[in-house]
């Protein structure tokens, strides 16, 4: 009979091969909304790039999987049940609201869910306050850095081209906006792939296959494979949700969208901050939405999703705390 700890820990790296395939069609929004929405790129083609560059992006870094895999909780604080439990609660939630179609944070997500995980199996006082003090920090000023940099962005764009006729204008800022939106694919795959890098390291290391918090090549791989599958799989609901019904974009503004958000998360992922790609490119929409008047925004979109984003962490661990408490005495903690 397999060794039970064995099948444990396949389970956990299996359980976050799903949460990262379900990251991947979550937050395809994030990559391709505004660029399906101003019709630059057509649906089927915007889904292929972004799958080829999420997985491009996925190889390139792993310091955010560093913060993930030891910012939150030591591994040797916790079990291969923690990260199973963290992992299933960050799951159940990304899917409530992809079926209503509002774009949470898979990266709130994942942290809420191993928080509630960490707290069932130990208390508290397992739990790093320094490290989760900086990653709160960075997923909740990114929002405000997004909407305020895509608004001076787009402010600058219109004042360069004051003189320009919208429908020229618009024509050349759909060419580049294809550019624009590859680069913001990437960086999606850059930072989002690497929560779960950080969470199977964490279960190797907890396990004693590995004695370092070093990402092995195959956690790379694998992960940049399921989240380029799920992104494959197309997240329609919420591109709707972002590319149309909270703020209407033409080429211009989805060029600004993208090129702002993107700079925002790479720059964050450069220096290990786990940012919410959600976060910055719907924060982003919103600043460009501003720059041309309040009206442009759908404002009952906006407290929706601003709802989403606040319920996210303490939601999913709450699941992760009863998955936890419910499964650890049959599977072991």
């Amino acid at each position: 009979m397999p060794d039970p700890s064995i099948l444990m820990l396949l389970l956990v790296i299996a359980a976050a091969l799903i949460f990262d395939y379900v990251n991947g069609f979550h937050d395809t929004a994030n990559a391709i909304a505004t660029c399906v929405s101003t019709r630059a790129l057509s649906v089927k083609a915007a889904i292929i790039m972004a799958a080829f560059l999420n997985f491009a992006g996925a190889l390139v870094s792993t310091k955010v999987a560093a913060t993930i895999g030891k910012g939150i909780v030591d591994a040797k604080d916790i079990t291969q049940m923690v990260v199973l439990a963290g992992v299933v609660g960050a799951i159940i939630w990304d899917l409530i609201t992809w079926y209503y179609g509002l774009p949470s944070s898979s990266s709130h997500a994942i942290i809420g869910g191993l928080i509630g995980a960490a707290v069932a199996h130990a208390g508290s006082a397992v739990l790093h306050w320094a490290g989760l003090k900086k990653i709160v920090l960075a997923l909740v000023i990114s929002p405000i850095v997004g909407t305020v940099f895509g608004f001076l962005f787009m402010l600058a764009i219109m004042w360069a081209f004051r003189n320009k006729s919208p429908g020229p204008l618009n024509k050349g800022f759909r060419h580049l906006q294809v550019v624009s939106a590859a680069i913001m694919a990437f960086s999606h795959g850059t930072a989002d792939a690497q929560k779960s890098m950080g969470v199977i390291t964490m279960a190797l290391l907890s396990f004693g296959t590995i004695q370092t918090f070093e990402v092995p090549m195959w956690v790379k791989l694998a992960c940049a494979i399921a989240m380029a599958l799920g992104t494959a799989a197309g997240g329609w609901r919420i591109i709707k949700t972002i590319g149309k019904d909270f703020v209407k974009l033409q080429p211009v503004h989805g060029f600004c969208v993208e090129t702002t958000s993107a700079g925002v998360i790479l720059g964050a992922a450069s220096i290990g901050m786990p940012v919410s790609t959600t976060h910055i490119i719907t924060s982003s929409i919103l600043g460009v939405g501003l720059s041309r008047r309040m009206s442009a925004v759908n404002w009952n979109v906006a407290y929706r999703i601003l709802w989403a984003w606040i319920l996210t962490i303490p939601a999913s661990a709450v699941v992760a705390f009863i998955t936890y408490v419910t499964f650890s005495p049959f599977l072991g903690q």
